[in-house]
């Protein structure tokens, strides 16, 4: 028996089935550094048209996570498949360096009692530290960026520009100084952002609080209720889950259009609003009586007695207040509530703060009869002022409940609301008398942008609609600062500020923002210096990031950006931070957002849905990702995941990653393979010399790469990932090559048939390369590396395949369509035909079709190529009004070559082993094919 095998095209690759991704990864990164590949890509790109993602920084301070990981991978995913799409697409990567989280790495690394300015270096050093272990991280993470060039707010000019936008800032009139609450963490000793405050649950005292008519308004009282006299005893009861805050009590808050019934009861007449009337009386273990009824604004200004201080307080009304929980009035302390210092400000309300930065009561705290609170805790004064008011009988009920409360982001441990003076941000403050409010600036701004998904607008647009005044001083040393210097006796501002801001940016453009910190005053202002004060606050860090828009995109890297940026991309958390904050100061500076887009992404649970947790082992770390699987993996995984929700990981899931990738890798390994001997100057078809199913499959081609492409511009990746793992499935693997592998491996090697075969996969080669590209970066840059046979070339150095036109797409689409539809049914006649045991493959079988009509004509026009289609030896078209298929084993001859069973094998004596088809393709002038 002769041995066929050497006459098949049985052409081969170097590219390896393995990907031995976790291994090789690393080398090719290397490459790509060395080559500088990044800076090639914006020479190649330089003059088309600019698209920037402006990058989120992320926080200098310890490893990157998988959030980390799904964040810079989508940016990637995003500037490659612009770069591909025609675009110059610029990545500067960036970090958050200044804040709080850093100094307190190195009071853990070096104590507390250090030198301010020995902590700035200490801080500079470890954040510095910090970027180059992170940004290693990402680089091997196959992003590509200017990595040799970052932003960093530490940088010198970044910290100069960032005190310019505070400048711009205040001329516009946004900036002002007030006392009035904000978020204060006492772990921190310092104010709190929005962005920083998060909200657990909580276990607090909830109390039921009687203050007791002052006697001078108890006929005011009677009056409102339409009384002669009041009961002996009437309070108006409070209900609270802060009791430290009662010792700055100035008022109790009731709603103006509330119904408030006065009840007789055993401990006094009790006033309530009417909804929560009857469970407050359960509550309280009483019965009553109701006896009158008045509005929240009939009791407007009557003043009661403060349960333990020696003070009036009036009622005041305010919408704030509700009847669903409680008693219908609020305990109105403006130091330490947002609703109350509002409400307060209307009223005249004096803003009394007893509590100092360490959370104690300060000495001139009035003093309860049971114990002092000055030098206490606000937490220990919660079970002091529950005794003092026991012991006056003005508890009515006392509980313990589980709330939401807000806790510091960093400490993890229950936050207060305190008034201090602090520089803010108005949101109702005008540049201009008669022009909109920041507030209104920035709701125009959100509803100009674009996001992505469409949900991130509404509620970006409530936290707008909602968010108060922002705070942007802190008490730290690690910040860029607020060089102000105020008068001591009056605090304005000196009024040659703005002239004085630029000077200290200028300092502190030179040596950073040490500049500010160690400057003697006399050296700006001359002799004026002893009637001013030097500020040391610094900056919220999110001022910092907020303002990058000006800083780095209009500063340190002008020339890699524009103004405004198309896209800022970010976890949903970022609603409330960096989004809002960038979108607050270019509002403030510029009157609109810094961004037309935004893109919100999810954050990574694991396989049930749970949250990241090391206590609970569910924690996969990118960096075991990329050392055990590849980073690749981890950028299918990313792409595959809808973003727009949680994102899933597990052991689990990662598994059905790599076997997705292995599918893909195979397909291209037949693809790279098959072309192997393919010269395209030489070989080259033009399409209408193609066979027909080469044609269609260019079409099908010319359709992924046009919804790819479309899905790609939507950041709908998940989709681009779908389309192209079931053209490799079922429009390749299923049914292209599959049929193509006949042609491919027994026609002669440089037949118009072959040639036809493989025109056509050098298209399919290079559009699918690219189409992957953005997110199998590593694969895409090996494969590109053999099809363009130059190792110094890189598929990110091209745009999408310009596919040549197939004049009859429209005809192919169609008939194709339907043949494949019969093929699946012809597949499953010789499935069961082999499941009875009659055939071992469906070469070894014949097809009889019975069709008529349209149908007949379909099937008829393949002539004898429609045995290739079904992939069976032998095919009979029968015309007949019964449709059906009649599969059966064929009982001739093997060909040893093909493996066709056919009737002519060894019809030639001197090829006894092997069919007549062989023997032309071998020997003669080959097989004629048309269609298949």
């Amino acid at each position: 028996m002769s041995d066929y095998k050497h006459t098949l095209n049985l052409t081969d690759t170097t590219f390896p089935m393995r990907g031995d991704l976790a291994k090789r990864e690393p080398q090719w990164v290397k490459e790509w550094q060395e080559k500088q590949l990044y800076q090639k890509i914006r020479q190649q790109a330089k003059g088309r048209p600019r698209f920037v993602l402006h990058d989120g920084p992320p926080y200098a301070n310890g490893d990157i996570h998988i959030g980390h990981a799904v964040n810079k991978i989508l940016k990637d995913i995003i500037i490659r498949s612009k770069t591909l799409a025609g675009f110059d697409a610029p990545y500067i990567p960036g970090w958050d360096c200044h804040g709080l989280p850093i100094e307190h790495q190195i009071e853990k690394l070096h104590g507390k009692h250090i030198p301010a300015d020995k902590v700035r270096a200490l801080c500079r050093a470890f954040a510095n530290e910090q970027v180059a272990r992170q940004k290693q991280d990402f680089i091997r993470l196959g992003v590509l960026g200017d990595w040799d060039n970052p932003y960093l707010t530490l940088a010198y000019k970044t910290e100069a520009d960032e005190i310019r936008a505070l400048g711009k800032i205040l001329e516009k009139g946004y900036l002002y100084q007030g006392l009035k609450p904000v978020n204060w963490c006492l772990d921190c000793a310092s104010a709190l952002a929005e962005a920083e405050v998060d909200y657990e649950d909580k276990t607090s005292d909830a109390i039921d609080v009687a203050f007791e008519v002052a006697a001078d308004d108890a006929g005011k009282l009677a009056t409102a209720f339409g009384l002669d006299t009041l009961p002996t005893s009437t309070f108006a009861v409070i209900w609270t889950t802060t009791p430290w805050t009662l010792p700055a009590n100035v008022a109790i808050s009731a709603h103006p259009d509330f119904v408030y019934d006065l009840i007789e009861t055993p401990k006094g007449a009790l006033i309530l609003v009417r909804e929560l009337a009857e469970g407050c009386l359960q509550r309280y273990a009483l019965t009553g009586k109701t006896l009158a009824s008045a509005s929240g604004k009939a009791l407007e200004g009557i003043r009661f007695q403060h349960p333990f201080y020696a003070r009036h307080v009036p009622i005041i009304c305010g919408t704030h207040v509700t009847n669903d929980a409680g008693t219908g009035f609020v305990h109105t302390a403006p130091a330490h509530g947002a609703d109350d210092y509002l409400i307060g400000k209307v009223y005249g309300l004096p803003v009394d703060n007893p509590v100092g930065d360490d959370g104690c009561f300060l000495p001139n705290t009035l003093p309860l009869s049971v114990a002092p609170l000055v030098g206490k805790t606000v937490w220990e004064a919660n079970p002091l002022v529950l005794q003092e008011l026991q012991a006056r009988g003005r508890l009515l009920h006392s509980e313990k409940i589980q709330h939401s409360y807000p806790h510091c982001w960093r400490h993890k441990t229950p936050i207060i609301f305190r008034a201090t003076t602090q520089w803010f941000i108005g949101m109702e403050h005008c540049a201009h008398a008669g022009e909109p409010s920041l507030r209104t600036i920035a709701e125009r701004a959100v509803d100009a942008t674009q996001f992505f998904p469409a949900w991130g607008r509404a509620r970006l647009e409530a936290m707008i609609q909602t968010r108060p005044d922002w705070c942007v001083s802190r008490q730290r040393n690690w910040g860029v600062p607020i060089p102000f210097f105020l008068h001591k006796e009056t605090g304005a501002l000196h009024p040659r500020t703005p002239e004085l801001i630029e000077q200290v940016a200028q300092r502190v453009e030179q040596s950073g923002i040490e500049a500010w910190f160690s400057l003697d005053a006399r050296e700006l202002l001359g002799d004026e210096a002893d009637q001013y004060r030097k500020m040391k606050d610094t900056l919220d860090v999110w001022f910092d990031s907020g303002t990058t828009h000006l800083s780095v995109m209009r500063g340190s890297h002008e020339s890699d950006c524009k103004y405004p940026a198309d896209m800022y991309l970010e976890g949903s958390d970022q609603h409330r931070g960096w989004f809002q904050s960038s979108l607050l100061t270019g509002c403030a500076i510029d009157g609109r957002a810094p961004y037309q887009s935004l893109l919100t992404h999810g954050f990574v649970v694991d396989g049930k849905g749970r949250k990241m947790s090391k206590s609970m082992g569910n924690v996969i770390a990118p960096q075991k990702v990329s050392d055990t699987l590849g980073a690749e993996i981890l950028r299918l995984w990313t792409a595959a995941t809808d973003y727009s929700g949680e994102l899933s990981i597990s052991d689990e899931i990662l598994k059905r990653v790599v076997e997705a990738y292995r599918r893909i890798r195979n397909t291209l390994r037949f693809l790279l393979a098959n072309t192997a001997d393919f010269d395209a100057d030489r070989h080259m078809l033009p399409p209408g010399e193609w066979l027909e199913i080469d044609r269609y499959a260019l079409v099908m081609t010319r359709r992924l790469q046009a919804q790819c492409a479309e899905d790609y511009g939507k950041y709908e990746f998940h989709r681009v990932v779908q389309a192209l793992q079931t053209f490799c499935s079922e429009d390749l693997g299923g049914f292209y090559l599959d049929i193509l592998k006949d042609r491919l491996y027994t026609a002669a090697a440089d037949s118009r048939a072959r040639r036809s075969a493989q025109s056509a996969l050098w298209h399919i080669t290079r559009s699918f390369v690219k189409l992957m590209a953005p997110i199998l970066s590593f694969t895409a840059e090996e494969v590109w590396r053999i099809v363009s046979g130059n190792a110094e070339d890189s598929v990110m150095l091209h745009t999408w395949q310009a596919l040549p036109e197939i004049a009859d797409e429209t005809v192919l689409l169609d008939k194709w369509g339907k043949l494949r539809a019969y093929r699946a049914e012809v597949t499953k006649a010789l499935e069961d035909l082999r499941i009875a045991g009659k055939i071992g493959s469906s070469l070894q079988a014949e097809v009889t079709l019975y069709a008529d009509g349209e149908k007949y004509d379909l099937l008829a026009s393949m002539g004898d190529d429609l045995r290739f289609v079904f992939i069976c030896s032998k095919t009979t078209l029968v015309r007949s009004a019964e449709d059906r298929i009649v599969c059966a084993p064929l009982a001739y001859a093997k060909c040893e070559r093909c493996w066709h069973v056919r009737e002519d094998v060894g019809a030639d004596p001197a090829h006894p082993e092997i069919c007549g088809r062989c023997v032309s393709n071998l020997y003669g002038d080959g097989e004629p094919r048309a269609c298949a």
